[in-house]
């Protein structure tokens, strides 16, 4: 086949193909290319470049948990969650837990995560159970996720009446002691959580005793109430005091203790003949 190499704008196809890819070449070479807009992740470097910053991804998810103290309901309490990002809700998940009270007290759902109580609690005998956790694939019992550790804490109720564990109280206070005179303070103690609520928050209150003595509603110190109190006319005070918690409200747990007040004798009297 014989190709006319005397045509007026003819090239071989060699050599279209070849200033093709020089044009190419040439305008890859001379332009530069678009600028990139940053992401919500990115930081913008000099000459218009950005560092992408990727978030670590979250393998176990749960909040701090928590389990109302003496639960008497029909059923398990439920107490929380765990969760994997592996998991696809196929059941290809198992979740294990181990660690205080793992298996007796609480108990986990294999497949789902869920976890429930099976015993009632008492927060004034354990505030919190530390346990792990852990994530296998069911098929080859590989880790998905890291064996990690969480607590469970236990939520308090208000079921402890304050008490008076130095009760009943013996003192003495001169007669004719001025209106105001201390006589002694009292501490009453109460086994609730008292960063929860009001439940061990205690005012106190005179219930036998007026209108000789007054009692500070919070912090507990005796005074004398009334003039001229004289030890030649009585002698021996019985005083009872309450502590009721939860600030006194309706509803409220309450304890009393007695002091046993004697007015000491003072030179009051001066001698007398009686004859």
């Amino acid at each position: 086949m014989r190709i006319a190499s005397s045509s007026r704008g003819y090239l071989p196809p060699f050599l279209v193909c070849l200033c093709f890819i020089q044009r190419c070449y040439g305008a890859s070479h001379h332009h530069p290319p678009p600028a990139k807009v940053p992401s919500r992740n990115g930081t913008r470097l000099a000459h218009g470049q950005t560092e992408v910053h990727h978030r670590p991804k979250r393998g176990w998810i749960w909040n701090q948990f928590f389990v109302l103290e003496e639960h008497m309901g029909p059923e398990s309490q439920y107490v929380g969650k765990l969760h994997s990002n592996s998991d696809k809700g196929d059941g290809s998940v198992r979740y294990i837990l181990s660690g205080e009270g793992a298996g007796t007290i609480f108990i986990i759902d294999e497949v789902t995560g869920d976890i429930h109580a099976a015993k009632s609690l008492d927060r004034e005998r354990k505030s919190h159970y530390v346990l792990h956790a852990q994530a296998l694939d069911r098929y080859t019992e590989d880790a998905l996720e890291p064996k990690s550790e969480f607590i469970i804490k236990v939520q308090d109720i208000n079921d402890n009446a304050p008490t008076f564990p130095e009760g009943p109280f013996v003192v003495s206070v001169p007669e004719m002691s001025e209106v105001g005179t201390s006589v002694i303070q009292i501490t009453a103690t109460d086994a609730d959580d008292p960063t929860y609520g009001n439940s061990a928050r205690i005012v106190y209150s005179i219930l036998q005793g007026q209108p000789y003595f007054s009692v500070d509603p919070k912090t507990g110190i005796i005074r004398t109430a009334l003039n001229n109190m004289d030890r030649e006319a009585r002698e021996h005070y019985a005083v009872v005091i309450q502590a009721k918690d939860m600030a006194g409200q309706v509803g409220g747990l309450s304890g009393s203790t007695t002091i046993n007040i004697t007015l000491s004798d003072v030179n009051d009297n001066p001698p007398k003949f009686p004859h």
